[in-house]
């Protein structure tokens, strides 16, 4: 019997199927119910009692290997048909795959990080669910200030410190507290408002603010920087700064750019004055730098903020945010040429 073993098991070795069929065949002669393997175990039931350990180790190999062999020969044949689909005509022309598009607020992120990476601003990312002290009290905001109504911020449930933070500024915070200056940093992100739904505005939007703090740094240098930056993206230079009001940043402004009076748009979107408002900036206040250990007698800074939305509606000529956020194929086509 151990001889039938040694014999079959170099019959199995050298074995080769050339189709599905040989393999099933190979299948039959050695695991069918009248194939090798079925005899030879009926013939080791009449061993003796003190061989049946050798041959039965040797019985057991044998098989191990046939179910091997079995193995890869299936596995080769149904790789083979599986990959055969008679129904294609390999010969036909393909037509064009359709292509996917960047949505037009990732464009104009990307954009607007590449402008401020060229002058040395780093990005920093922090998370949308945040507590009052990064969102608020870090930055100044007084217990009764009305951003801290329910109707401008959504609390996460019935915890009044925890909340969405409905501004990237609490990034500016944890920048702060972890890093001493000098500091370049934009922060892009979600933000979340409890507001009604409309073409103007949504519970949803994207923000990025920039903050600079170093030693020596002035309103002349926050007004250079923002002067490049709407060079570079809207390709006008002229802007001005009108007195505004941040609980952050003391003295505080609002950036208009002038956009000029040449068609109808211009005189839709900026009311027949020419000029339009695109974000908030002013002197970093020294209660915030204090607040996150950063001494306000030897650094000064500056932040400013822009809603990347409103930012891509003035690009594109859009008049309802709303289209950001539908996932309209008729609205995402448009860009396609931004890919």
């Amino acid at each position: 019997m151990r001889e039938e073993i040694k014999k079959y098991l170099a019959e199995v070795r050298e074995s080769i199927a050339q189709s599905a069929e040989e393999a099933e065949a190979f299948r039959v002669r050695y695991l069918g119910r009248k194939g090798v393997l079925n005899d030879l175990f009926e013939d080791f039931k009449k061993v003796a009692n003190e061989e049946k350990k050798v041959l039965g180790k040797e019985l057991n190999d044998l098989k191990v290997q046939v179910q091997e062999k079995l193995d890869d020969f299936q596995a080769k044949f149904s790789r083979t048909e599986s990959s055969r689909d008679e129904s294609i005509d390999l010969t036909r022309p393909t037509g064009e795959l359709p292509v996917g598009t960047r949505h037009p607020l990732s464009v104009v992120r990307r954009e607007i990080l590449d402008i401020f990476s060229r002058m040395g601003f780093a990005v920093a990312d922090g998370p949308e669910i945040e507590d009052d002290w990064h969102v608020f009290s870090g930055l100044n905001f007084p217990d009764d200030h009305p951003a801290r109504d329910m109707q401008d911020t959504f609390f996460v449930g019935t915890n009044p410190e925890m909340l969405l933070r409905t501004h990237t500024s609490s990034v500016q915070v944890r920048a702060m507290e972890k890093s001493q200056p000098p500091l370049r940093i934009v922060m892009p992100g979600r933000v979340y408002r409890n507001e009604a739904i409309s073409a103007r505005a949504h519970c949803q939007f994207h923000q990025i603010e920039g903050l600079y703090i170093d030693e020596g740094v002035s309103f002349a240098d926050m007004k250079q920087t923002l002067m490049y930056f709407t060079r570079e993206f809207f390709g006008k230079a002229k802007i001005r700064l009108r007195p505004s009001y941040f609980p952050f940043t003391e003295p505080s402004a609002e950036m208009d750019v002038y956009w000029g009076l040449q068609t109808e748009a211009d005189h839709r979107i900026t009311k027949g004055t020419g000029w339009l408002e695109i974000m908030g900036c002013g002197m970093v206040d020294p209660a915030v730098l204090s607040a996150s250990s950063i001494d306000p007698e030897r650094y000064t800074g500056f932040a400013f903020g822009m809603g990347i939305e409103r930012i891509a509606m003035l690009r594109y000529q859009i008049d309802d945010l709303r289209m950001f956020f539908e996932n309209d194929m008729r609205f995402l086509k448009q860009f396609e040429r931004l890919v």
